[in-house]
C-alpha cells in the first residue's frame, strides 16, 4: 500500500454537494489502470474544505468503488478531536490506511506535532502516513522529528514533499532520513515534477497528484523507476514538463488538475469548493491546447 504508485484524486463537488458520480468516475478510472493504492481526501481532494459528514461520505464511496485497491484516507484537522473523529470514520469505512498532515491556524511546535502523532496512533487499527507538506501545512518537519514518529506504533510511511533536483543531493536526501526510521517504514515523493528523481533516489512510493487524473502516464514513470530504468523514468518525465511549469505558475497543482479534468469531460464544472476556482480563460485555454499534444491517460 505504502509503495508504488499512490494517485490522489479530486473530490469533485459545488456548493450543493459532493458530485459522487464523478468521484466514482475518477475511481474507476484509477482501478482499471492499476494503481498501488488510492489516496482519497489528500490536498488534491480538498480535505481542509470538507465537514465531517462529506469527508465520511467521500470516504464510504472511496472504499466501496475501489474493490480490492487499497484506499488511504486524509484525516487532517485543527483540532486532534477532530482528528481522531476523522480516523474513527475512516477505519468504520475499511480504509486501509490514513494519511495526516498538522494542519495549524496557529504555527506548532515540533513537540505538539510529535504529541498529535502520538495521540492518533495509540487510536489506531490501521497504518499511518505521515503527510510533511510544508506549502500548505506551514510546518516543516525536521529528519529528527520524522525519525521520533516513525517509531510510534501504525507508522507505515512518510510522505516528502520532494527531493533536490540532483540526483546525488537527491539519494543523499533519502538516505538521510532512511538512517533515521525503522526498515518497515517507506519513504513515499510528493511533488510530481521531481517524483522520478525521488522514486531514482530510492523513494519507495510516488504520492501523486497528477497520478489521481492520468493514471497510465503516472504508472510508466513508477514502473520504470522500479524496473531500475531510471535514463526512462526521467525522459517520461521531462517530457511533463510544460504541464509541471503550469504547476508551478498556479500556486501548485490543484487548479490546474480540477481544470484538466473538467476539460477532460471527467466532472462538471465547478468541481472545486469555493472560494478556490479551476484555471479560467487563455490559462484554461493553454491547458487544453498542451493535454492535446502531451495525449495524457
Amino acid at each position: 500500500m505504502f509503495s508504488g504508485l499512490s494517485a490522489f484524486p479530486l473530490t469533485p463537488m459545488n456548493e450543493s454537494g459532493i458530485d459522487e458520480a464523478a468521484f466514482a468516475r475518477l475511481i474507476d478510472r484509477l482501478v482499471a489502470a492499476g494503481v498501488d493504492s488510492i489516496g482519497a481526501l489528500g490536498s488534491t481532494g480538498s480535505y481542509a474544505y470538507l465537514n465531517r459528514a462529506e469527508r465520511e461520505q467521500v470516504t464510504q464511496l472511496a472504499v466501496a468503488q475501489a474493490g480490492k485497491v487499497p484506499v488511504i484516507v486524509g484525516i487532517g484537522a485543527l483540532r486532534t478531536r477532530d482528528v481522531l473523529d476523522a480516523a474513527e470514520d475512516a477505519q468504520k469505512a475499511g480504509a486501509s490506511g490514513v494519511l495526516l498532515a498538522p494542519m495549524s491556524y496557529q504555527k506548532l511546535s515540533e513537540d505538539e506535532v510529535f504529541g498529535l502523532f502520538e495521540n492518533v496512533t495509540r487510536h489506531l487499527s490501521v497504518p499511518l502516513c505521515v503527510y510533511d507538506n510544508p506549502t500548505t501545512t506551514h510546518f516543516t518537519f525536521s529528519d529528527e522529528l520524522h525519525g521520533r514518529i516513525a517509531q510510534l506504533a501504525n507508522v507505515g510511511s512518510i510522505k516528502i514533499p520532494g527531493v533536490p533536483a540532483d540526483p546525488e543531493a537527491a539519494k543523499a536526501r533519502v538516505d538521510r532520513l532512511r538512517a533515521l526510521i525503522p526498515a518497515h517504514v517507506t519513504i513515499g515523493v510528493s511533488g510530481d515534477v521531481l517524483a522520478a528523481t525521488g522514486l531514482n533516489a530510492g523513494c519507495d512510493a510516488w504520492y501523486s497528484v497528477i497520478g489521481g487524473l492520468f493514471p497510465k502516464t503516472a504508472l510508466a514513470i513508477t514502473r520504470a523507476a522500479q524496473k531500475g530504468d531510471a535514463h526512462q523514468a526521467m525522459r517520461l518525465s521531462e517530457r511533463l514538463q510544460p504541464l509541471w511549469e503550469l504547476f508551478g505558475q498556479y500556486g501548485g497543482s490543484l487548479r490546474v488538475m480540477a481544470a484538466a479534468a473538467e476539460l477532460q469531460g471527467l466532472v462538471e464544472s465547478p468541481c472545486l469548493p469555493l472560494p478556490l476556482k479551476a484555471l479560467e480563460g487563455p490559462s484554461r485555454q493553454k491547458l487544453a491546447t498542451l493535454l492535446e499534444a502531451l495525449e495524457l491517460a
